[in-house]
């Protein structure tokens, strides 16, 4: 099961050019700078932007090829904007009744009411937009695309419209929807900590190519792409809860792909076996060769160098490391590199802050 997708498209002053096979389940983010084509890439999706010669298959099902073109809205898909454009004359249900008979076969009543209860809107249906925060808007937004029940969910930099308290308060809904829904979603955001929580793939775009796709993990872990997240490289691992601390507040999460390797983090509350995410920023990695006892760092565990690179400033680097199966990478200047005598293959300990990890 899987989403092919193939286009080209040139207009003044921008072309698009990608050939993408992605999963068909999870949230895959088409990650880039502004520009970079991702909301015309999923424009094309939609079929709102025509792309001669385009091509699109959902798991068998062709939405656009040489021969056929399916438009807008014979597709089964749903699309949340950047702005929530809700019928301001309509309630919240009145525009989620809406969503439901403009599609073929929506969703019954049953399931909506389970939408309605995943996002948390049940309290604002009978409220109209006006009455509405920006963050309860753009979740009425979103049970409404979701009312058509779709086969393929687009969301177009969803957040971006809203101020840091919105976006904190919606981005826990999303990461409900993440572990509920069956459908694919492609989301759209220049944001790393939207896509460090979200997303499962991601797609890197530059100037309307691709530049990488493939799992999250794996990719933020490369030190090849051509687009560097600055302040924000790092990696993102999935982990389990194993232990909790209630003294200090603390709890051990232990990460899915490596023997055993654990981290201590900020006690979430979450119950032992939980799965979360834990991101672990490259700034907040230092390397030694041997390991070090009397300092504040509580997470000291051994890894093995794999890559090194330059950084985009040339007093910096980048060492990937595997730790027992999972992926960090860490950032130091070429100079304390160069000290430590770094090289693949060489066995050293990372030191990783634990308040820098998010769990």
């Amino acid at each position: 099961m899987s989403i092919r997708a193939r286009f080209r498209l040139d207009r003044s002053g921008f072309s698009l050019d990608v050939d993408l096979d992605l999963p068909a389940r999870g949230v895959t983010a088409l990650f880039g700078h502004s520009g970079s084509g991702k909301t015309t890439l999923l424009r094309c999706i939609a079929g709102l932007e025509r792309a001669a010669g385009g091509y699109l298959d959902l798991s068998g099902e062709v939405w656009q090829d040489a021969a056929r073109f399916l438009p807008t809205h014979d597709r089964p898909l749903g699309y949340v904007f950047q702005e929530a454009s809700l019928f301001p004359h309509l309630s919240a249900r009145g525009n989620l009744e809406y969503g439901r008979k403009r599609a073929k076969g929506g969703i019954d009543a049953a399931a909506l009411a389970h939408i309605v209860a995943l996002l948390g809107i049940g309290p604002l249906l009978e409220r109209r937009p006006d009455q509405l925060s920006g963050g309860e808007r753009q979740r009425v937004a979103i049970a409404r695309a979701l009312a058509v029940k779709p086969r393929l969910l687009l969301m177009d930099e969803p957040l971006a419209a809203l101020d840091l308290a919105r976006k904190q308060e919606i981005l826990p809904y999303l990461e409900r929807l993440h572990e509920e829904l069956d459908i694919p979603v492609l989301y759209v955001s220049h944001a790393p900590d939207e896509v460090a929580r979200l997303a499962d793939h991601i797609v890197v775009m530059e100037a309307g190519r691709v530049v990488a796709s493939g799992p999250l993990t794996d990719t933020l872990a490369r030190l090849d792409l051509p687009i560097h997240l600055g302040e924000d490289a790092g990696v993102v691992l999935d982990a389990v809860v194993t232990e909790r601390d209630a003294r200090w507040h603390l709890a051990r999460v232990v990460f899915a792909d490596a023997s055993n390797i654990g981290v201590w983090v900020r006690d979430g509350g979450h119950a032992i076996g939980h799965h979360v995410r834990v991101r672990i920023l490259a700034r907040d990695v230092s390397l030694a060769l041997t390991r070090h006892s009397g300092t504040s760092i509580q997470n000291i565990l051994p890894g093995v160098v794999e890559e090194l690179a330059d950084d985009v400033h040339p007093a910096q680097a980048l060492v990937r490391l595997n730790m027992g199966g999972a992926p960090l990478v860490a950032r130091l200047t070429r100079r304390s590199a160069h000290d430590l005598g770094l090289s693949p293959g060489q066995i050293v300990y990372t030191q990783i802050k634990a308040v820098a990890l998010i769990g």
